[in-house]
């Protein structure tokens, strides 16, 4: 909100001056001549500070300082707010509010209450977010947490912004790798019994391919030991997937995430009553459309016309469809669905499919933006520095449940979110199970416990925690306090940058910054003094940096214990 008044007094005072002919390039209507506003690193910089000037310059012919001091004085104390303004190094004009300003909205904040943060930027825009959508094929690992924590941060933070948001898992239930399934979980099966069995290079391993054979045997004795392979390995296959996503689903849930939607890529192959599946009539539309051609007994999708560097086969010279061509029928459905955006989340190893699935939804006539694509890299286990493998299944990777039972889904999401996901992660297991200050998650949560213990405190002294006004707000004078009212006023350009930039770590960041003023601040002043409109003043001020921190761990999944 500040922003965007600093921004309309330059406005103003730029239209002046060139009415009154200091400047002669100007006008209401240049766009690259928008005022930018920013908060300055060093607070001894002010509030917030804008390069305007050094922009004019060049297509001025002035020396910026003189075009900065020509719009300082022309705002002159046309706006009471501003405690200060100042010319500062080659050209940049710095501001500095007055701490009255700050408590008027504080003040605003803390009618806002539970609310504060919410707006509605994205008001009429619905979004997907589709995330983890693992094979089930097996169970979900490390790599898979991170999607997670990623994804379904990232929907609640769209959703605080005011987007209509839906979460998405795509079962990718069709296809070789569930025959591939099937015949793993086979094999096993007809070794539990002693029966002669082949265990190819390509089939799955880990322990839980033999527990899932076991469990067929336990329900279903010998039955399929006498039955053709290829009449029993569509119930293995079945009988295995739903097993494994199953399991997938339970983890989800114990890790804080449920969906709005468990969408079955079968359900596209899935014939009309004219015989058609949505796949087929993709493939159908495309051919029409002359963007695909036959090639060595193949169907290829010209998708070097949409920027791909070659073209791509979606029918094998076999007559299997590829990926590819189920996923064009996918988006397609996303769309059908009224979705104006659409958000993949995958993990770094699909780097190679970006590109053709960009293409894909040109061709489908959609704008850039459309669809968003998210490659989350990989996270690595440490323990003393040192890397670890928790997993002794298949000595291969580590289940995101095994994770979840070490270190529990607090740790789990707020690690996982500490860094921006385009970057590689080390999680350290000694920190992320440390009880104490060094352990990021349990510092900002005990930021909420403390308050929340002063909060009862109060109440135990029949101080009344919100009969506060804003003249008593305006005890708030220690730079600590001010300082601390300007990092809860940042809350809401915050989810909404977040939201912009789809990068829910920002959250994170930030919540970090605003228990550590807190611990600070409580480490060395008293809340609940002697003076009783200034112990009003300071409990209105802890108890809306409790506000913010919950809503903000709400937003990352993360609880906001009120006992620690």
């Amino acid at each position: 909100m500040v922003k965007e008044q600093l921004t309309d007094i330059l406005r103003k005072s730029l239209s002046a001056l060139a009415d009154e002919g200091f400047l002669s390039t100007y006008t209401d209507s240049d766009s690259s001549i928008e005022p930018q506003i920013e908060v300055p690193k060093d607070t001894n910089h002010g509030d917030f500070a804008s390069n305007i000037a050094l922009v004019l310059a060049s297509t001025e012919k002035k020396n910026p300082r003189q075009v900065a001091e020509r719009i300082v004085a022309s705002i002159g104390e046309s706006a009471d707010f501003i405690e200060k303004m100042e010319v500062a190094g080659p050209g940049f004009i710095n501001f500095s509010l007055k701490d009255s300003y700050w408590h008027h909205r504080l003040a605003r904040a803390v009618a806002e209450g539970e609310t504060f943060g919410d707006s509605d930027v994205g008001r009429g825009v619905r979004v997907q977010v589709e995330f983890v959508s693992a094979n089930p094929t097996g169970p979900l690992h490390v790599g898979h947490a991170r999607g997670a924590a990623v994804g379904d941060a990232l929907a609640a933070i769209l959703g605080a912004a005011g987007f209509d948001v839906q979460r998405e898992y795509y079962i990718n239930d069709a296809g070789v790798q569930m025959e591939t399934l099937g015949k793993s979980v086979y094999a096993r099966y007809r070794e539990h019994f002693g029966r002669d069995f082949v265990y190819c290079d390509n089939y799955y391993q880990g322990e839980y391919i033999r527990e899932i054979a076991q469990n067929i045997a336990s329900e279903h004795g010998e039955r399929f030991l006498e039955s053709p392979e290829e009449e029993a390995i569509p119930f293995f296959t079945d009988f295995a997937s739903r097993d494994i996503l199953s399991g997938i689903e339970r983890d989800l849930l114990d890790f804080g995430i449920e969906y709005d939607v468990w969408f079955s890529e079968k359900s596209l192959y899935a014939q009309d009553a004219d015989g058609t599946s949505q796949v087929d009539a993709y493939i159908e539309d495309f051919t029409s459309r002359k963007l695909v051609f036959e090639k060595d007994g193949a169907v290829w999708f010209n998708t070097t016309d949409y920027g791909d560097d070659k073209d791509r086969v979606v029918i094998k010279s076999d007559g299997e469809k590829t990926y590819l061509a189920s996923d064009i029928a996918y988006h397609q459905n996303k769309y059908d669905r009224g979705f104006d955006r659409v958000i993949n989340i995958w993990g770094a190893d699909h780097h190679g499919y970006v590109v053709r699935m960009l293409a894909a939804v040109r061709a489908l006539g959609r704008s850039e933006g459309d669809l968003v694509l998210i490659l989350v890299q990989l996270v690595s286990l440490v323990r003393g520095a040192k890397p670890i493998s928790m997993s002794t299944r298949a000595g291969q990777f580590v289940t995101l449940r095994e994770l979840l039972d070490e270190v529990g889904p607090d740790a789990m999401r707020y690690f996982m979110l500490m860094r921006s996901y385009d970057a590689q992660l080390d999680f350290d297991l000694d920190l992320a199970t440390t009880r104490s200050q060094e352990n990021p998650v349990f510092y900002v949560q005990y930021s909420h416990a403390r308050i929340s213990s002063i909060l009862r405190q109060a109440a135990e002294q029949d101080i009344p925690v919100g009969d506060c006004t804003e003249e008593d707000l305006a005890r708030l004078a220690l730079p600590e306090e001010i300082a601390l009212v300007k990092k809860i006023l940042d809350f809401p350009d915050l989810v909404k940058e977040a939201a912009n930039d789809l990068a829910p770590h920002k959250v994170t960041f930030y919540l970090f910054d605003l228990a550590s003023l807190f611990h600070s601040y409580y480490n060395h002043h008293r809340v609940i003094t002697e003076d009783l409109p200034l112990t009003r003043a300071r409990l209105a001020l802890v108890g809306m940096i409790r506000t913010v921190v919950a809503r903000g761990l709400g937003l990352l999944g993360i609880s906001a214990p009120e006992k620690m």
